[in-house]
């Protein structure tokens, strides 16, 4: 009977519990939220083509015919290049205002969520995004100037954009993951991400041939509220001791400043800069060509059709699949790092592979070359939780957010416009550009992963000679 009442006393481990939950995790609040972004990216950017096109008097035949563009002379065509051009500003802009705005926020919500909790930093954002995709819709319904696209990224970015709910979720993850588990939980994590993504790009692309705009946009206005619904009222809170703080204070980036200049060990502050900016490289690699997939693929050689556009999308998000698989069967062989260069090696062969791809075959080629793409950025992330106590992973998610939506930033003002300054010679040049950014990051991985081989050899060493010594 003293054995039974053993059992009570295990009462007070329900924490950990939280842990490893059954059913009610954040996998829900990302994936929802990445359906929504899913649908609402590629059918924003092909809104904004056949709104522009019409305005100036372009009728797109892809749009009716089965066979692209028809003939070369597309390639000539003046008033397509200026649509083309025209779709890629709009982009940019758009970009440009959420992403700046955001880069603010995201750092003022991260660290004000490790005293209130996650949750909060949850719902914030995906309202915000619910908001958005309102906004888009009243644009169609009303046929609002495609201007008013600014005001709905405005009005997620000032709660978080989907920069917060990325940050919040791996917050979450750190919250409840074992150390040594970590590199493949925020893998999952990521694959979630690519599952969410395959699904929306593919339904996406095939329901807005069938019905136009309006139905997908409610589906990405109705997953944005579910995971709002969810986390407001069946996520469980990670953070175990909540506690009031301010919001509007300058403690929250002070927070994040104090990370990166005072470490808790002193080697880990330039570890934490230089995984810092390859991270930076890669994501903004990783978001300046996401952002012109679409508009490649528009264009003339390609001129693919909706339904090609959503599977090209889909193949895009695949990789998160293929990348956790890859990650989890190579970290049987092979130390994280290594892991991450061999996806750098895919991301960059991809990448060049697609900055030539002239036919549908060769396209998805590189789409297929990708398949391990995503496997360097959530070994990164775990490394860097490991380099600061288990009491700063949110000023250090919160840090990584920052970096997120700078990526994001620099991504669009680069990419969206290096896109059209060289469409006249070489249409694929900044996905070559990216891929030679890609080449920093590589040396960056295995810089450090070659030190602290030596470091921990010289330390082996010291410690097998101080015997002798005595």
């Amino acid at each position: 009977m003293a054995a039974m009442a053993a059992p009570p006393p295990a009462e007070p481990p329900v924490p950990p519990g939280r842990r490893r939950p059954a059913l009610l995790s954040v996998e829900p609040v990302l994936f929802l939220t990445t359906v929504s972004l899913g649908l609402q990216g590629p059918l924003a950017t092909q809104y904004l083509w056949d709104r522009l096109g019409a305005d100036h008097g372009y009728s797109d035949r892809n749009r009716t015919e089965s066979t692209g563009c028809g003939d070369g002379n597309a390639t000539a065509d003046p008033l397509r290049q200026e649509v083309e051009t025209l779709v890629s500003r709009w982009n940019l802009y758009i970009n440009l205002a959420g992403f700046f705005v955001s880069l603010f926020s995201v750092t003022l919500f991260g660290p004000w969520s490790d005293s209130v909790g996650r949750r909060p930093a949850l719902i914030l954002p995906t309202a915000g995004m619910a908001l958005q995709t309102a906004v888009y819709l009243l644009v169609m319904y009303l046929e609002l100037h495609v201007a008013f696209f600014l005001l709905g990224r405005l009005l997620s970015s000032i709660t978080g954009d989907y920069n917060l709910i990325l940050a919040s979720c791996f917050s979450y993850v750190a919250d409840t993951s074992e150390r040594r588990a970590r590199t493949f939980r925020v893998a999952i994590l990521e694959a979630c991400l690519g599952f969410a993504g395959m699904l929306a790009s593919i339904g996406g692309g095939q329901w807005r041939k069938a019905q136009g705009y309006i139905n997908p946009f409610w589906m990405a206005f109705a997953t944005s509220l579910a995971a709002t619904l969810y986390a407001a009222f069946f996520l469980k809170e990670s953070v175990k001791q909540k506690k009031p703080a301010k919001l509007f204070t300058l403690s929250h980036y002070k927070a994040v400043y104090r990370l990166y200049t005072a470490p808790e060990h002193p080697s880990s502050r330039w570890k934490l800069a230089l995984y810092s900016l390859a991270f930076f490289l890669i994501v903004t690699v990783h978001f300046g060509a996401k952002d012109l997939y679409v508009l490649y693929e528009l264009g003339f050689p390609l001129c693919w059709t909706s339904d090609l556009i959503g599977y090209g999308s889909a193949a895009s998000y695949l990789a998160y699949l293929s990348s956790l698989v890859g990650l989890r069967l190579l970290q049987l062989c092979l130390e994280d790092t290594w892991v991450a260069e061999l996806g750098l090696i895919s991301n960059i062969a991809g990448l060049v592979v697609i900055s030539l791809a002239t036919t549908t075959p060769l396209m998805f080629t590189g789409y297929g070359i990708l398949f391990l793409s995503m496997a360097a950025t959530p070994v990164i992330r775990s490394k860097l939780s490991k380099l600061v106590s288990e009491t700063e992973h949110g000023a250090l998610f919160a840090s990584v957010a920052c970096v997120q939506g700078l990526c994001s930033l620099v991504s669009a003002a680069v990419f969206n416009s290096l896109y059209p300054a060289t469409l006249h010679f070489m249409r694929g040049f900044p996905f070559l550009f990216g891929a030679i950014l890609l080449l920093i990051p590589a040396a960056i991985l295995g810089w450090i992963q070659i030190w602290d081989s030596k470091h921990n050899y010289n330390n082996f060493q010291d410690a097998s000679l101080s015997p002798t010594k005595d």
